[in-house]
């Protein structure tokens, strides 16, 4: 048994559920177990100043952790952070108990494990070496402004992986366009060297949004990608292809208040006829007060940031003390779904940032 399996603290073997976002294990604090997810998937990183190095996303059946078992000489710490992507449950197995295993094995068996653990972990180290580059951090105009996941370059990027390679492989399918995750990885990983845990949070994002769906394989597994509209993914990527070279006083910002206005006024308006005109009226007395009633404060001021951008127009008084508002439905109809989608993507940074 190896010298740093003795020294573990004790832990209980069982079922773990994590949370997304939820942290399984930090770097470099003391391990005691290792894990075989489930299902779901977590990703691994590795702190780097104030930013993160990516190494990998895993997925049900696939171990976690088991390095620290035969870390000798790093003193069975871990050797980077693994978080919950979305709603995952892992099989937690004590150090002690997968000694116990180890313990029945014959010594040439063992000798063989501890082998390929070793290289491995220096496989391990030189990657991480290779990638320190790698760790996402805005720099902005200079100064340093913190941990940034996704960067615009990573968006663009992805989105544009994806509508190239679905257009080209993609086949039809009832919901839109389908494609297998293997050909996908093919593109993004050796062509385009998207790092994988960008290219599933993506996933999770336009899941969100219900631009993506999945399918089964032949296999039964989950592992057909269904985008529900190629010129949806077209629209993203030119909107934030056209961001990039904007000063920051012309970029889109929206808040999340205002989001969920817009949202609803947009409902009010595919329910309405004649609704095409440039600018349209839109009774909004009615979202006021169901927004008072439920603490949430959601007022007309609300609408200031899609003022400044010309999807929103003056507020009108009706006789009866209503109030409407002047839409402009062809821009609502346009930059809805990237705001939606922006919003989407700040909030994964937040989350990220937080972490960091």
């Amino acid at each position: 048994m190896s010298a740093a399996s003795t020294n573990k603290t004790n832990a209980k073997s069982g079922l773990r559920t994590l949370k997304p976002g939820e942290i399984l294990f930090n770097d470099g604090e003391k391990a005691n177990s290792l894990y075989i997810i489930q299902n779901g998937q977590l990703r691994l990183f590795k702190p780097k100043g104030k930013g993160f190095i990516e190494i990998a996303v895993l997925r049900a059946g696939e171990v976690i952790g088991e390095m620290a078992y035969f870390d000798d000489d790093g003193g069975g710490k871990r050797s980077c952070s693994a978080s919950a992507m979305v709603s995952s449950e892992v099989i937690e197995i004590s150090f002690t108990a997968f000694a116990k295993t180890m313990s029945g094995l014959n010594p040439w068996f063992k000798t063989i494990i501890n082998t390929l653990a070793n290289r491995l972990r220096a496989t391990n180290s030189r990657v991480k070496e290779l990638e320190s580059n790698s760790a996402t951090v805005n720099y902005g105009t200079g100064k340093h402004s913190g941990y940034e996941f996704f960067k615009s370059n990573d968006i663009i990027k992805i989105l544009g992986t994806l509508f190239l390679v679905f257009k080209t492989h993609g086949e039809d399918h009832s919901n839109g366009v389908a494609l297998h995750r293997k050909t996908l990885d093919l593109y993004s990983k050796e062509i385009y060297g998207i790092i994988e845990s960008k290219l599933d949070e993506m996933a999770i994002i336009l899941e969100d949004l219900g631009h993506l769906s999945y399918d089964n394989d032949k296999n039964g597994h989950p592992n057909v990608w269904v985008l529900r509209s190629l010129e949806e993914i077209r629209g993203l990527f030119i909107f934030y292809n056209t961001e990039k070279y904007l000063t920051d006083d012309k970029k889109l910002k929206i808040g999340t208040k205002c989001q969920t206005f817009l949202e609803h006024i947009w409902q009010k308006l595919k329910s309405q006829p004649n609704t095409e005109a440039a600018m349209t009226e839109v009774v909004v007395s009615d979202l006021i007060e169901a927004w008072k009633e439920k603490g949430l404060v959601i007022g007309l001021e609300s609408l200031d940031d899609a003022r400044v951008f010309g999807i929103v127009g003056e507020v009108i008084v009706q006789d009866e003390g209503s109030l409407s508002l002047e839409v402009n439905y062809h821009k609502l109809k346009k930059q809805l779904p990237n705001i939606q989608f922006m919003n989407r993507v700040l909030e994964a940074n937040k989350q990220k940032s937080a972490t960091a």
